[in-house]
């Protein structure tokens, strides 16, 4: 196992006490090591709030090796834990982590990376992109539901690119679950569930700005923008984040 980041309970799973240098820096000995695969969640509200109202996705969850402090509420929730001096500045962002491991392998043919999901035309963008990385291949998994022997079909491309980070933008839930129902079998790497992550770098989407983000509003500039794929999501989510919380707190 890597060096072990020190954690807090939000929502009872173990959200790490990290940065992206410390979260960067854990993923490249995972990748090092290549023992086994090892899976790695950015959570936000909506992933953590699900979570607990899902028994499964928890489950799913539960397996993976390194939990992030994607969104801001769950930078707060993990601070008011923390000892002032011990206080994380900033969230680590699932998109900012993903360009902060590229740009600390690029240029390493030894540090290799995957991308899988999404449409086709993006993974072309992002190849194009991040050409000075050592990119071991892509695919674009079929529409809807998978055809038998999809699954194998993904692992034996990945085993066969040697690829050692493992891009996976399929979406929430079934990125993380994908990830957590076959990492006994997936080929050795570190396997991201990375959401929207692929639309932002090709430029299909538009990231909120910078300050909307620290400010953790980043969810309603993503409503505005696609409210009809998005307005349940929120919705739900963050009423769930909110309940769970005060409930936990209560309860002490």
């Amino acid at each position: 196992m890597p060096g072990s980041l020190k954690t807090r309970n939000v929502l009872g799973y173990p959200i790490a006490v990290t940065t992206y240098a410390d979260a960067t820096s854990w993923s490249m000995e995972a990748a090092h090591r290549g023992d086994r695969a090892y899976a790695v969640s950015a959570a936000n509200t909506h992933v953590l709030a699900h979570a607990r109202h899902d028994q499964l996705f928890g489950e799913a969850l539960s397996k993976f090796d390194l939990i992030c402090p994607d969104g801001m509420p769950l930078l707060w929730s993990v601070n008011v834990q923390l000892p002032k001096e011990e206080k994380l500045e900033e969230r680590v962002y699932g998109p900012s982590l993903m360009l902060e491991l590229l740009k600390s392998t690029k240029g390493d043919s030894d540090q290799s990376h995957f991308f899988l999901g999404g449409k086709q035309e993006t993974l072309d963008q992002l190849s194009e992109r991040f050409e000075s990385n050592e990119i071991a291949g892509t695919y674009s998994p079929p529409f809807g539901e998978w055809p038998a022997g999809e699954h194998e079909k993904i692992k034996a491309l990945i085993r066969e690119s040697g690829a050692r980070f493992v891009w996976v933008g399929l979406g929430c839930p079934k990125q993380e679950k994908w990830i957590a129902d076959h990492l006994d079998s997936l080929p050795p790497a570190v396997y991201f569930g990375i959401g929207a992550a692929f639309a932002f770098h090709a430029g299909d989407v538009k990231q909120a700005p910078e300050f909307i983000q620290k400010f953790g509003m980043e969810w309603l500039y993503r409503l505005c923008a696609e409210p009809r794929r998005l307005w349940k999501r929120y919705a739900l989510h963050n009423s769930l984040f909110l309940f769970y919380t005060i409930k936990d707190h209560i309860r002490g």
